[in-house]
């Protein structure tokens, strides 16, 4: 990445059921850069809309089904989890995607290094089929919302210690929103791009970051919902001087509800510093 792009999640609303071609202009003609594609109940995208896509010069990412967990008591949906990134991955190899992000785990009640234990055994099976495949892609577990969820910045850091091609998806509404509203100062941010940036050095994420912003309802328990940006208090602002300030480089995926015309507010704003 040679700059930081600024994609949606998902197509724009404006695309209606016109589908990918139709995203694909509107995003041109909007001056955005990008899309993260959802596959939230499954991935699901036929051979047409693979070939519109990959032959699209637009940033890419792809955002894995939400039906995932890897720490399931139940070893058959831990399998189907670890099939599901896979599969995200080959369609991300396809399509000529920067990177796949997905929720990796809940505690369920268990002892943190527990889960992540078993999070990481997982992660080296999704590493390894994926190296015998000869597919190099990053996948990135995202930082989460709620207390109970799997994927606080410290543990998503350790494990992208252990592997090759896994860096952190830095959800900075979640994390704000996981804190009980925390995390929310040009300062906290700042910490968090000299924490990735110093314990992962050696694969100079930051410029290879893979974010996520919106607005977002929080409470004691954490994430509730997104929010257009102008509807929360998510501090926006301080967190693009810190994406500017530290010359980040990659992709900022818009999650707000009204997606097109909150991405267009982040860029606008970005680069105005």
């Amino acid at each position: 990445m040679d700059k930081l792009n600024f994609l949606t999640a998902g197509m724009p609303l404006a695309t209606g059921n016109k589908g990918y071609k139709k995203a694909l202009e509107i995003l041109n003609d909007i001056n955005l850069d990008g899309l993260e594609l959802e596959f939230v109940h499954g991935v699901r995208i036929n051979d047409v809309n693979k070939q519109l896509v990959s032959n699209s010069n637009l940033t890419k990412t792809i955002h894995a089904p939400f039906y995932i967990n890897l720490n399931s008591k139940e070893e058959e949906k831990v399998e189907a989890s670890v099939q599901r990134i896979i599969e995200t991955a080959r369609v991300a190899h396809e399509i000529g995607a920067f990177s796949i992000t997905y929720h990796a785990a809940f505690y369920l009640g268990m002892d943190k290094d527990v889960v992540f234990n078993q999070v990481k055994k997982q992660t080296k099976i999704i590493s390894d089929t994926l190296s015998n495949e000869g597919i190099k892609i990053w996948f990135r577990p995202e930082t989460t919302g709620k207390a109970t969820q799997w994927g606080d910045l410290e543990e998503i850091i350790n494990l992208s210690k252990e592997f090759e091609y896994v860096l952190p998806c830095v959800d900075f509404s979640h994390l704000h929103a996981r804190y009980n509203g925390i995390l929310n100062t040009y300062d906290e941010f700042a910490k968090i791009f000299e924490k990735i940036g110093t314990e992962l050095e050696e694969k100079n994420p930051l410029e290879n970051f893979h974010a996520h912003i919106a607005g977002i309802a929080y409470g004691e328990k954490g994430e509730k919902h997104h929010l257009n940006l102008e509807e929360s208090d998510f501090n926006y602002k301080d967190l693009l001087k810190a994406f500017k300030d530290f010359n980040v480089k990659g992709a900022i995926v818009c999650e707000s509800p009204n997606i097109e015309t909150d991405c267009g507010i982040l860029k606008e704003y970005y680069l105005s510093l």
